[in-house]
């Protein structure tokens, strides 16, 4: 059996060869931990500084879209967009501010520029819900600018199903645009068969006046 002595000078010893290695390990696991929670910590800062600003942004856009807006506060809004776009593009706030910085330039009647705002939705999301919705409203700025017919093929490539619906009824109202009236009613009647009873009124209105039309 070993002497306390000899105890002392083994520990020694094992401490020269390993005390450097032990020590940067504790470090290395020290600095994953701490790395860790600054990273969450700056992670929730960034989702609390989005949301804010993206709060801030709903109410810019409201008072922007009001028929008494000045042009102040479509700045306002439009500077709002830009920046939780450009300071938090990692975020679904940054998502949600693009699509609100599209609908700002259809009401200025900038289509170019809306596209662009859908566009950059479209290639950051990777949601289905989102690049559904994206797709619909590009496909109106689209038939806006008199190209109907890309719109809607721009359409076809969609499958969310919990869209279905409001897809369908997009389909009739670009086909009237064109003037395709039975592929329009073909559309909306195929709106109204997924659609609960009663929830879609302007659709029941638009089969009505197509029906109207073809007596």
């Amino acid at each position: 059996m070993r002497t306390e002595e000899e105890q002392v000078e083994a520990l020694k010893n094992w401490w020269k060869e390993n005390g450097k290695s032990l020590v940067l390990t504790i470090a290395l696991a020290l600095a994953v931990v701490f790395g860790w929670k600054a990273w969450q910590n700056n992670q929730r800062i960034t989702a609390e500084n989005a949301g804010v600003m993206y709060q801030n942004l709903v109410q810019a856009v409201a008072l922007a879209s009001a028929p008494q807006a000045t042009d102040d506060q479509r700045a306002t809004a439009s500077h709002l967009a830009k920046s939780l776009k450009d300071e938090y593009g990692d975020t679904t706030y940054a998502l949600f501010g693009a699509l609100f910085s599209a609908r700002l330039y259809v009401d200025a009647g900038d289509y170019a520029a809306a596209l662009t705002e859908l566009d950059w939705v479209l290639a950051q999301s990777d949601d289905s819900v989102m690049k559904t919705v994206a797709t619909m409203r590009k496909a109106r700025v689209m038939a806006a600018m008199g190209d109907a017919d890309k719109a809607i093929s721009l359409l076809d490539g969609l499958a969310e199903p919990s869209f279905s619906v409001s897809v369908a009824e997009l389909k009739g109202d670009l086909y009237l645009q064109t003037g395709e009236v039975d592929k329009a009613r073909a559309a909306y009647q195929s709106a109204a068969a997924d659609a609960p009873q009663g929830a879609r009124p302007l659709l029941t209105l638009k089969l009505e006046s197509l029906a109207v039309k073809g007596s």
